[in-house]
């Protein structure tokens, strides 16, 4: 045990200082306060930091000994999960019936309309197969460009309708109607394939016409001036200059002395004997 000793200093000042016992020897013999001793020792220091949060809820999967994730789950004792799911015990909401909705405004002359017959989904086969046949090339030479352009855009509208039909059918799993609409779209596509043709006459004639062009007189594809003159104004040009060349040769001859033969120079021919009746 320490004591306090009293000491006074060369300033007049009283001070204590504290002074070790001597340590006394440890007892062998069993002292009856040993059972007190855990308590006389100091506590342990928290070293975790110290939250008010509470643990986040997390999933802990350990594995178990025949890796059964099911393990202790039972559907005749309703068990339940074996953790806790996060799912609300709310109830769901319930969809409004058709009947008290309130109806759906719709153009009646809206522009998709034209990808149905007359606004219906799917025709039946019978009005698949009510059709004409495929224009001819024949026919088509006698139509006009504007024609041709109205019938393209005509069949091009009317493979949008059968393909918009063809995928409704395939959606709904019909089972039927698809041999007539491949027919109809058959005919259609023949239609196109000769609108195509027509018009490759048409350049291939043009091409021959531009040809022609570059050597006829008439025509100017120089891009100066009138690009077509007709033959009878070049004509009338051409007698007027004709015209004048001629009365400047009458002029000429009008100006000319009048030369007497017997005046001239002999030339170097001899007369030839006038043939024989």
């Amino acid at each position: 045990m320490a004591a306090h000793i009293q000491a006074r200093t060369a300033m007049g000042r009283t001070i204590q200082v504290l002074k070790a016992s001597p340590a006394r020897p440890q007892s062998t013999s069993t002292s009856p306060f040993l059972m007190l001793s855990p308590s006389s020792q100091p506590r342990m220091q928290q070293t975790s930091a110290f939250s008010t949060t509470q643990n986040l809820c997390k999933r802990r999967r350990h594995k178990t000994r025949d890796n059964n994730r099911l393990r202790g789950v039972s559907t005749i004792r309703r068990s339940g999960p074996r953790e806790f799911l996060s799912v609300s015990n709310d109830e769901l909401p319930r969809p409004r019936p058709a009947s008290e909705l309130p109806p759906v405004e719709v153009d009646p002359n809206h522009g998709l309309w034209d990808f149905f017959y007359d606004k219906k989904l799917l025709q039946s086969p019978a009005e698949d197969s009510a059709h004409g046949r495929a224009w001819s090339v024949e026919e088509l030479r006698r139509k006009s460009w504007d024609d041709l352009h109205k019938l393209w855009w005509v069949c091009v509208k009317e493979r949008n309708r059968i393909a918009t039909a063809s995928y409704a059918r395939e959606k709904a799993e019909i089972g039927f109607g698809e041999h007539e609409a491949s027919e109809r779209d058959e005919v259609v596509r023949k239609t196109m394939r000769a609108i195509k043709h027509t018009l490759t006459e048409r350049y291939y004639a043009w091409e021959d016409a531009v040809e022609v062009a570059k050597s006829d007189p008439e025509i100017n594809l120089s891009g100066d001036g009138v690009a077509f003159t007709p033959l009878e104004y070049l004509e009338e040009e051409g007698s007027e200059a004709l015209e004048e060349e001629v009365a400047e040769g009458a002029s000429g001859k009008k100006d000319a002395q009048s030369v007497d033969a017997s005046t001239l120079a002999a030339s170097g021919k001899t007369a030839a004997d006038a043939p024989r009746v």
